[in-house]
């Protein structure tokens, strides 16, 4: 009697170990989506946010599964304050159990953010925050991005100026002082002969930029030609406020970073105006970017925006490294992802082992004179591809 029941328990005890083990397997897969949803920078986290949900949906075929575990997909709104964006990140690794973690959207608080996913040892994607310290000085090796950085802009930018004499103005944090940094470095990496020659840093809620310009083309009136008065400015740029003033008075030429459709519809008057952009809907040519331009307008009747690819893109590495490593184990995804290339509405990109930043084309564009609708803004120049813009490493790896 004794014997047998002790193989009943012996029985019981190994298909309660089989019901714990599926129930494991069946676990959810929990990634956080951190973005600052309400404060100055809402239209770029709002776009984050659609593009990944829109992404993780086209990758698995609108399953949300991926190596037959569901997809959860928890989303909290850090308001761009760096002690929340900490908190918030601690609370989705600690209490939320989360295996991988995305964003954010300001700089600052994607900074705050790296030292909390080195104390958890989980990664952390960054979309779409563009300071190079990120992926420099404060990077950790639990630190991966698919936003471009501040010099792969820089890059772009510099490599349609030949010479000249440049100004910059760019808001007055950890994005504007960073771009302008890597702008001076740009110009010597690519051997343009262009010279800056200003630095013009304003608070980001400036709404009157009098003073700044007058300082700036005070400064630029004199220089050789071309006069390039460069914008560097997260939210609602201030081109148009610098038009008014007049700069072609002094032979200036303002040239804007690029934007999302909201600010660069309102630049219907600088016809013939070049700059470079990170992504404009029309024109990457691939399967992917040809789903996200029809559904979006289907659903949402706007084409998608530069954060919306970039939303998309985050959510890409998500579903290939998971699907690729089979685990949510931390070193086989740091295995899986360095090195890794994955297909994203610009084409593919590839995380750079060294540093996790991830390698990607950019485009040199012109707005359009002709414009048939509100959103046909721009005009491809040139495509420019990753291996044109050999980002420099700056961490301490």
């Amino acid at each position: 009697m004794k014997r047998r029941t002790t193989i009943v328990a012996a029985i019981l005890a190994a298909f309660a170990g089989t019901l714990a083990a599926g129930s494991v397997a069946a676990q959810d897969l929990k990634v956080a989506l951190i973005a600052g949803k309400t404060g100055v920078l809402e239209a770029y986290a709002k776009e984050t946010e659609t593009g990944f949900m829109m992404g993780l949906e086209y990758l698995t075929g609108g399953k949300m599964e991926i190596n037959g575990r569901k997809l959860k997909v928890i989303v909290k709104d850090d308001q761009s304050k760096p002690d929340l964006s900490r908190a918030m990140l601690a609370e989705a690794y600690g209490d939320d159990k989360a295996d991988i973690a995305v964003g954010t959207t300001y700089s600052g608080s994607a900074i705050a953010m790296l030292p909390v996913a080195k104390e958890y040892k989980k990664i952390l994607i960054i979309e779409p925050a563009v300071a190079d310290a990120i992926t420099g000085d404060k990077w950790n090796r639990y630190i991966f991005r698919t936003a471009r950085n501040s010099m792969q802009d820089a890059m772009a930018a510099a490599s349609t100026l030949k010479g000249g004499s440049v100004a910059f103005l760019a808001q007055d944090y950890a994005f504007g002082k960073d771009a302008v940094k890597a702008g001076r470095e740009a110009l010597a990496a690519t051997g343009s002969k262009a010279v800056v020659v200003h630095e013009e840093y304003a608070p980001q809620t400036t709404t009157d930029f009098t003073a700044q310009a007058q300082r700036i083309f005070n400064v630029l009136k004199d220089k050789p030609q071309p006069r390039l008065l460069q914008i560097v400015w997260a939210g609602p740029n201030p081109m148009n406020k610098l038009a008014d003033m007049k700069p072609e008075r002094y032979g200036i030429i303002l040239s804007p970073g690029g934007n999302i459709l909201p600010v660069m519809k309102t630049w219907k008057n600088f016809a013939g105006t070049q700059g470079t952009i990170y992504y404009y809907y029309d024109f990457p040519k691939n399967k992917m970017n040809d789903w996200l331009v029809a559904e979006h307008i289907k659903r949402y009747k706007v084409p998608p925006d530069m954060f919306t690819a970039g939303g998309f893109a985050a959510a890409s590495a998500v579903h290939t490294a998971l699907t690729k490593a089979k685990s949510t184990d931390t070193e086989k995804l740091i295995a899986t992802m360095e090195g890794m290339s994955f297909d994203t509405p610009k084409g593919t990109m590839t995380f750079r082992k060294e540093d996790h930043q991830a390698l990607q084309s950019m485009y040199h564009f012109r707005i359009k004179k002709d414009q048939k609708n509100e959103w046909d803004l721009l005009e491809l120049v040139r495509e420019i591809p990753a291996r044109e813009l050999p980002v420099p490493l700056r961490n301490k790896r």
